[in-house]
């Protein structure tokens, strides 16, 4: 933990203008706790894909009031609800990776609460890396809790008296939108309720053009 405050606290140091991307799951409010100790203001931004659940929604608004977070919410110009039945990559092109990446554009240093034990898609993650959009911006992109478990993730949030999103409790163990998302398939991996099992990634930690 000592570790990811320091990579936080250098990091920031050197950031013009830092950001955090929160989707509100245990790690991510784990993340912006940290954050919030080092620069109270930071950006949050939350890409509101208008597939959420309703928890979801009241759960954001909840911390964002009660910590006084810098929320930035993150929509497509042109949502288009449902669109996830006719193919979930076009979905979250359209509500997740557009809006994300036009908004990054404005920033040089990208929080993310991204862990290598989530998905084997995420095993050789890097701490800090650079990553670069489609027009040419590139940002530091930095993962703090890279290595740390999820057990380490709720020890924190219990030492801190941080509430978690309650659909834990109904056996969630990683939360998306709701139409894909269902409690884990493989109770071994976590992501494995995430779009029926037919893909890891909903592109936002992909590098363009990759």
């Amino acid at each position: 933990m000592s570790d990811a405050r320091a990579l936080i606290a250098d990091q920031i140091a050197s950031a013009a203008a830092p950001c955090v991307t929160s989707s509100f799951q245990a790690e991510c409010v784990v993340l912006v706790h940290m954050l919030r100790e080092v620069r109270l203001d930071i950006p949050v931004l939350f890409l509101d894909t208008v597939h959420h659940f309703d928890e979801m929604y009241r759960y954001r608004d909840r911390i964002a009031r009660e910590w006084r977070l810098n929320l930035v919410t993150l929509r497509a110009d042109e949502p288009s609800p449902g669109l996830w039945q006719q193919d979930t990559h076009a979905c979250c092109a359209r509500h997740k990776v557009g809006p994300l990446f036009s908004a990054l554009a404005g920033y040089d240093v990208w929080f993310t609460a991204l862990r290598r034990e989530q998905s084997p898609t995420r095993a050789n993650l890097g701490e800090v890396e650079p990553f670069t959009l489609e027009n040419g911006t590139v940002l530091r992109k930095v993962s703090p809790l890279a290595a740390w478990t999820t057990k380490e993730v709720w020890a924190y949030a219990k030492a801190h008296a941080i509430p978690l999103l309650p659909l834990y409790d109904e056996g969630y163990t990683s939360i998306g939108c709701e139409p894909c998302t269902t409690r884990p398939l493989d109770p071994g991996d976590l992501r494995s309720g995430r779009w029926g099992g037919q893909k890891r990634e909903c592109g936002i930690h992909i590098q363009p053009g990759r």
